[in-house]
């Protein structure tokens, strides 16, 4: 698993090179959060492809195991993607509630989503 951790605004965040994992599941997201928090990062940024497509389909719930578990390990995590593309009202009020009122944020630019994870990692 290739990581490459980056500092902003004084805040440590790992972020997944796009080729080298695939999340599939709850125990690669466990690895993932692992090696980020050895690294000292307590935020994880990855982008859309590297997750599983069950991901986006929440009737799989494989989006609330996974997100649990960073939940559990006090882990933050910021997603980049283009999540226009999904139709599910479910998933786009999924989306949204976690950018309001979580500790996952989801967005179209890298460096935005960084920022807001430093932002909270800060508070």
């Amino acid at each position: 698993m290739e990581l490459k951790v980056e500092k902003v605004n004084g805040v440590q965040i790992a972020e997944v090179a796009l080729s080298s994992i695939k999340i599939n599941n709850v125990d690669d997201a466990l690895d993932l959060i692992g090696n980020a928090g050895y690294l000292g990062a307590p935020a994880v940024l990855l982008y859309e492809n590297v997750l599983h497509p069950d991901f986006f389909d929440l009737k799989t719930k494989l989006a609330g195991e996974i997100l649990q578990k960073f939940s559990n390990y006090h882990m933050l995590l910021g997603i980049v993607g283009e999540f226009e593309k999904y139709n599910s009202k479910s998933l786009k009020d999924f989306i949204y509630e976690c950018n309001t009122k979580g500790k996952v944020i989801f967005g179209a630019n890298a460096g935005q989503v960084k920022v807001l994870l430093a932002q909270k990692a800060i508070l």
